[in-house]
């Protein structure tokens, strides 16, 4: 096959057949949220369109927050099971995809013709770590470029034999960690099991380019859009700002804050153990805690859902050293309907392998619905400690309420260099986490300060004077 002629260069001799629509089973990684779903649905008809245009037949095509109720398929391994007993016995190939992640559909049944279906592969373009991270829990510090996993929105595979392995596997042997974090590194951390598994193949037809550029002809996958804007964005009105502070930080985070963020909030409150009237800030009843603040957290909820400071449909909770884009926000905020309970921000997962549940992570920013709140207080959910985490006894919270946690990565819980530098490059970021080794003012003005800010500004005030 290494030197067949041009003509079968797609068809190598050890193959059965060459690979057809039926052949593969694709999985959209979709979330529960009406505006995710929708986008989702959008990818299925272009799927099954192409199919038909190509006089072939309809394919599986999954909505992974379909395949049943357990809320943390989304994680991938803990759908393995179900995925590869229902569509492993007829396909051959199980193509994930992400809601944005365009297929074309005949140069991908080229691309995975080339690979023998009785072996185990997985396949993805590839991303490396440039040096240890924390969201990788320092993994190959030694030499982190070395371990390759695969870029989620430019698509991914596995071939069936290894999908019901893999799917064996996670009876027996779950993940070693209880926290779910950045799904891409995992997934491929589980399935190399040390170097007992296979390595990702790099297969250079799955692109993490737009689908509007030119030179994406070669391409099975393309990307759609990076960015999460749906016409108008909400009004800075709409949401109000809680800042969680201690007197400890008044003295250093707090004004990095002022000197940031804080001007593009129209209404914002820092919440602390200790009144500060120059800054100002309240203090909740809550003794502070060192860890967890839960209680803090479940006061500023009410204080909230009261209505009495401010009537926002929307509620923004971030730490003292979050650095946040409110602009970018505003843009992500006009997707979601605040008549629904919207709870979205960086999703992580806890125990997902055994019925755990999915959470905002805190440091990244927690933006919640109005609606989303009252269901929460009205749920009779609260703090078993004042010092429990507050980020995932809410997301334990929503999850018995049966109400969805919506991921978005242009929230960060960590630092810039403890991302991709690819990643990021093609986001426009919202939040980023902690002060630890970094100019915070650099890292703002860098990612998150947008370049027309200042003009808009002074455009919105010369607008008003008229």
């Amino acid at each position: 096959p290494f030197n067949a002629p041009k003509s079968t260069k797609f068809f190598p001799l050890f193959l059965s057949s060459v690979a057809e629509v039926q052949d593969v089973v694709f999985v959209i990684q979709s979330q529960k949220n009406s505006y995710h779903t929708h986008r989702a649905e959008q990818r299925r008809t272009e799927l099954l369109h192409q199919a038909q245009t190509l006089n072939q037949s309809s394919p599986d095509v999954v909505l992974l927050h379909k395949l049943s109720d357990y809320d943390g398929n989304w994680s991938i391994l803990p759908a393995l099971p179900r995925l590869a007993s229902q569509y492993c016995q007829t396909s051959l190939w199980i193509v994930f995809l992400e809601e944005e992640t365009n297929v074309n559909l005949h140069n991908l049944l080229q691309v995975l013709s080339k690979f023998n279906t009785r072996k185990e592969w997985f396949l993805g373009r590839p991303l490396h770590d440039d040096e240890p991270t924390i969201i990788h829990h320092y993994a190959f510090s030694e030499d982190p470029s070395s371990f390759s996993y695969p870029d989620f929105m430019a698509g991914w595979a596995l071939s069936c034999p290894l999908a019901k392995r893999t799917a064996e596997r996670v009876n027996y042997e779950p993940p070693k960690s209880d926290f779910t974090i950045d799904l891409q590194h995992e997934i491929a951390l589980y399935i190399w099991e040390e170097g007992r598994g296979p390595a990702l193949t790099v297969v250079n037809e799955f692109c993490s380019e737009l689908q509007s550029l030119s030179s994406t002809g070669d391409c099975a996958t393309t990307i759609n859009t990076f960015l999460s804007a749906c016409g108008n964005p909400v009004q800075k009105e709409d949401v109000f700002v809680a800042v969680k502070t201690c007197q400890r930080f008044h003295g250093d985070r707090v004004p990095l804050v002022k000197q940031t963020w804080e001007k593009d909030a129209a209404s914002l409150e820092y919440y602390s153990d200790f009144t500060d009237p120059y800054i100002p800030t309240i203090h909740l009843g809550v003794p502070n805690t060192e860890r967890g603040h839960c209680q803090k957290t479940f006061a500023i909820l009410k204080r909230f859902a009261s209505g009495v400071v401010t009537q926002a449909p929307w509620l923004l909770i971030v730490d003292d050293d979050t650095l946040i884009s409110l602009p970018r926000l505003w843009r992500l905020l006009g997707c979601y309907d605040p008549n629904e309970a919207v709870s979205v921000g960086e999703r992580y997962g806890y125990g997902l392998s055994r019925d755990g549940y999915s959470y905002i992570t805190g440091g990244g920013g927690m933006v919640f619905s109005r609606v989303a709140v009252q269901n929460i207080l009205a749920g009779g959910c609260g703090c078993h400690s004042s010092d429990a985490p507050d980020d995932m006894v809410l997301g334990m919270c929503l999850t018995t309420l049966g109400l969805p946690v919506t991921h978005s990565p242009l929230f960060h819980q960590a630092r810039p260099q403890d991302y991709v530098k690819e990643l990021l490059a093609r986001q426009s970021p919202i939040s980023f986490h902690k002060h630890w080794n970094i100019n915070p003012v650099a890292v703002y003005q860098h990612w998150l300060k947008e370049p027309n800010q200042r003009r808009a500004h002074s455009l919105t005030k010369t607008r008003e004077e008229l």
